[in-house]
This record gives C-alpha cells, structure tokens and sequence, in this order.
C-alpha cells in the first residue's frame, strides 16, 4: 500500500470516512490503472461510503481516504460529501441520551 499511495496517509482534500462515492464512468478501468482504483471503481458503481470501501477491500481506512481522493482528482469517481446541519440535536435530545447511557 505504501507504493501505492506514495507513502501518503492523509487525503489531499477532506474525506470523511462517512462520504458517498460513486463511479464517474460507467466504462470498466483499463489495465493501465493500479488494481486499487479498478477495484474501487467497481464498487462504486453502487453508491458507497469511503469506510464501505476500506471494508470491502481489507485496506486501512487511511489508504482508501487518499486512494479515492487521488481517483477524485483525476475525474474516476465523484464523492457526496455530507453537508454540515445547522444547529445539531437539541439540548433535550442531547440530555436523554445521556440520560440513556447513564443507565446502562
């Protein structure tokens, strides 16, 4: 995976391990692509999150977050990245759940 990666272990850009990501092409990569992103983009043909990925294809989630970053980059996958919801749970919400907790 070093190889691969080039050594890297952070993402260009910001990945969650919870964004979706989906093949930018419907055609199957040529051999002139590393196994890795082959593979990644068979499975994106579903739409699946960066951690889906990691799971399915036994690599650290590290190595899957700069793999499709880099695949982002060069156009091979399109990546959903989760918006940011204003405001979050509310206070009450918040309490019952610890609430919750504390009784387990």
């Amino acid at each position: 995976m070093y190889a691969v990666t080039g050594g890297r272990t952070a993402p260009s850009a910001g990945l969650a391990m919870e964004a979706l990501v989906s093949s930018a092409t419907s055609a199957r990569l040529g051999l002139s692509y590393v196994r890795e992103y082959r593979a990644i983009s068979e499975l994106c043909r579903q739409v699946r999150s960066v951690a889906e990925i990691s799971a399915l294809l036994g690599i650290p989630l590290g190595v899957a977050r700069v793999l499709i970053s880099d695949m982002e980059a060069e156009g091979l996958v399109r990546v959903h990245r989760p918006r940011a919801e204003a405001g979050g749970p509310d206070l009450a919400t918040l309490e019952r759940v610890l609430s919750g907790l504390h009784r387990l």
